[in-house]
């Protein structure tokens, strides 16, 4: 469900969004070109603001799960 559009984007102090944003914070045009750390339930990841970036959510550019690969397989040697 996403925030009423006349409640205005998500932020809060600007302390706290300078470095450590939440993953709800909407991202605003004074972040452009900045560098902030959003948390993905394990760790910090670094992220730079781009202008693509505009009106997304910092919790979509830093996933919390990862990504599943299947494990390629050793060939055997036959045995004479």
């Amino acid at each position: 469900m996403s925030r009423s559009k006349w409640k205005g984007p998500t932020l809060f102090n600007e302390q706290t969004l300078t470095s450590y944003p939440s993953r709800h914070s909407e991202i605003l045009p004074n972040f452009l070109g900045s560098t902030v750390y959003v948390y993905n339930g394990k760790n910090y990841k670094e992220l730079k603001v781009t202008n693509d970036m505009l009106g997304h959510k910092f919790g979509e550019f830093s996933f919390t799960r990862a990504k599943f690969a299947f494990k390629k397989k050793k060939n055997k040697k036959k045995k004479k």
